[in-house]
């Protein structure tokens, strides 16, 4: 098991925040926190199975300007 931590600030989720959902929507992924910050910007932690898929969901994450991806094992 994998943890993808995606952090973004307010703006680029204002622009980019409904393409994001959609993305998540299709890949088998889990949701394990999400916080909005005072500042407006997101905390997100996704569940991934293997390694690889972490490695592919964290590379379209960053696909989005201005979301920034790590992950970690579980």
């Amino acid at each position: 098991m994998w943890r993808v931590n995606i952090r973004c600030d307010e703006t680029a989720w204002k622009t980019f925040g409904a393409d994001f959902k959609a993305m998540t929507a299709t890949y088998p992924c889990e949701l394990i926190g999400s916080q909005k910050m005072p500042d407006g910007s997101r905390i997100m932690g996704y569940k991934i199975e293997s390694v690889d898929e972490a490695e592919t969901f964290q590379e379209m994450c960053e696909k989005f300007t201005g979301f920034t991806t790590d992950y970690e094992s579980l």
